[in-house]
């Protein structure tokens, strides 16, 4: 055999050695999760809500897809279902249950006391008075301050009026934290800025009343704000509705929310519950979950902006590259973002 045929040769058979490898490795990654089962019950809002719930969906639906494990998922129509519902998946040995948001808390708690070889996992929890660590309760929390600086920023380098907004869905303190990261974001690149702000409610339904976000947006619009930045769950349907009214500008939370309202989202404060949610069944899957608190920023890549091709017009490059340089100095630690 010639020297060129068998190099040819030689080439032909380390193509078809890597498309087995990869086939290999991609059969490998489809079946990791193989007979693992994850349940996950959804806050107020649901699956579809375009925001924190959606993302928690995403990342179900990514370990099914890449992962192989097996998943179900509940959602509750009133308060007292939450519990209920997590309880028959735990009942029926399913190897993760994940609550989505804080106000699973207590209910986790207890079930988890309850169901010691069941592993749960809550979005948001933060432990209860006198609750120590549970070894089989993950919360996977977020630094959302930290997120909301940038996009403060945002508001506080486009803002004509020198007057912007910010709409919050139930007044808590994990909400608190959005508002307080937003408002020192904003005053960071102008310190003459005037934050206005508002809450929807006390009350686990503040997440889910578009017809009040959308007065309380309308209001602050008509005070001169000119960007709102709103972490209200559905109600925050309510502020694009009012941003369309008016022409003005929005900022959304949770989930790349441009599409809700395209004509006027200049960016959303993505928090990346896809990325937690996998990553805690890949615990799971590859026996290595803890109890505890597990916390995502913007060094951990669980927080972020969006700014791409779509909404370039509403948000110049410039703009874009100053803010990527503050969070950058936050990562840092040059600049302390605070929580409230």
């Amino acid at each position: 055999m010639s020297p060129g045929r068998l190099i040819a040769v030689l080439i032909a058979l380390n193509v078809v050695l890597v498309a087995v490898g990869m086939a290999f490795v991609r059969g490998r990654a489809d079946t990791a999760g193989k007979g693992v089962r994850v349940g996950l019950v959804f806050d107020i809002g649901g699956k579809n809500d375009k925001s924190f719930n959606e993302a928690a969906w995403r990342g179900l639906e990514r370990a099914r897809a890449e992962l192989g494990v097996q998943v179900e998922y509940i959602e509750p129509t009133e308060g007292a279902d939450r519990e209920s519902a997590m309880r028959s998946l735990a009942a029926r040995g399913v190897d993760l249950v994940i609550g989505v948001g804080f106000i699973f808390g207590p209910d986790l708690e207890r079930l988890a006391v309850q169901f010691p070889n069941v592993k749960f996992a809550g979005i948001d929890y933060s432990p209860s008075p006198g609750v120590g660590t549970l070894p089989n309760l993950a919360g996977l929390r977020f630094r959302e301050h930290e997120g909301s600086f940038l996009v403060g920023a945002i508001a506080g380098l486009i803002t004509r009026t020198k007057i912007v907004g910010f709409v919050g869905g139930m007044k808590i303190p994990l909400i608190r934290k959005f508002e307080a990261g937003y408002e020192a974001g904003v005053r960071y690149v102008c310190p003459t800025c005037r934050v206005l702000g508002a809450y929807a409610g006390s009350e686990p339904k503040a997440f889910a009343d578009p017809p009040l976000g959308q007065e309380l947006a309308a209001a602050q619009y008509g005070q001169g704000a000119d960007v709102i930045f709103h972490a209200a769950g559905k109600t925050g349907d309510g502020v694009f509705a009012a941003a369309r009214q008016r022409k003005a500008r929005a900022i959304g939370v949770d989930s790349d929310q441009f599409e809700a309202a395209p004509c006027c989202v200049v960016t959303s404060m993505v928090k990346r519950v896809d990325v937690a949610v996998v990553d805690i069944i890949k615990d799971v899957i590859e026996k290595r979950f803890r109890g505890g608190l597990h916390e995502l920023g913007l060094a951990e890549h669980g927080v972020t902006f969006v700014a791409d091709e779509r909404n370039q017009t509403l948000l110049p490059l410039e703009v874009v590259q100053r803010v990527k340089a503050i969070g950058e100095d936050i990562v840092a630690g040059k600049i302390a973002v605070p929580e409230k």
